[in-house]
């Protein structure tokens, strides 16, 4: 079995003094583990790096053998994170939770879209909105998304203002509001798909996925939360919205 695609580094494990075991997030193949053999020297070392897209052509003899990788650099990505510690933050957590809740070998289809929306365009000034679109619908990829399309208490589609923590189900500004402490807000710039939201907005989108993604998978299948996560809010120093 022999197939070639391209994708990005998201974890590297030392196996021995020159080779290594690589996860990768590939356009066609989804989450690929694979052995590259002795490819830890001077010349390459700057290719097996986090956040590097790369060209892979991967082989196995048997479906359940490991597959063994050959990489060829394509972006050098993780030049475009080491000097800005809040975007190696976003990068963490996003590495993180892909390595912990995606299965290998699953098509990501649509959802790879918003990965490799944020790998290239984590220069722009609205970098940290990309991250957030690649949660949300994270959280949809792994079939725990949100009904988010009418209010759960009048079946209004107007006005909608915040999500239950129960349910996941949107509530209208009329019902939720005396109980809008409890709630979360309304994600209204992914809905409306607006790429400029404000810093209390993206505060506000990232501890509902925080919420949502324990809640609804990490806990549910007793996984560990991801600490690169865990800690996104403080490391971007958004705790304060």
């Amino acid at each position: 079995m022999q197939f070639q695609d391209e994708g990005y580094i998201i974890n590297l494990r030392r196996h021995g003094e020159k080779s290594l075991i690589l996860t990768m997030l590939t356009k066609k193949h989804g989450k690929l583990v694979g052995y590259a053999k002795n490819c830890l020297t001077k010349k390459n070392l700057a290719i097996y790096q986090l956040g590097n897209q790369v060209a892979i052509d991967a082989y196995a003899r048997l479906e359940e053998n490991m597959w063994s990788l050959k990489v060829e650099l394509l972006a050098p990505g993780t030049v475009n994170f080491m000097s800005d510690v809040r975007k190696m933050s976003a990068l963490a957590a996003l590495c993180s939770l892909c390595q912990e809740a995606l299965p290998e070998g699953d098509n990501l289809e649509r959802f790879y879209y918003y990965i490799d929306s944020f790998f290239n365009l984590i220069n722009e000034d609205n970098w940290l909105t990309h991250y957030c679109f690649f949660e949300f619908y994270l959280l949809e990829y792994l079939g725990v998304g949100l009904d988010l399309t009418e209010c759960s208490a009048t079946g209004t589609t107007e006005n909608l203002r915040y999500v239950s923590p129960k349910t996941g189900k949107a509530v209208c500004a009329e019902a939720g509001e005396p109980y809008k402490n409890r709630l979360f807000a309304y994600p209204d710039f992914i809905i409306r798909q607006n790429y400029t939201p404000t810093e209390a907005e993206i505060t506000d989108l990232l501890r509902l996925t925080e919420f949502f993604l324990y809640k609804n998978f990490f806990q549910t299948h007793g996984l560990k939360f991801p600490e690169n996560r865990a800690n996104l809010l403080t490391n971007l120093g958004l705790t304060s919205f």
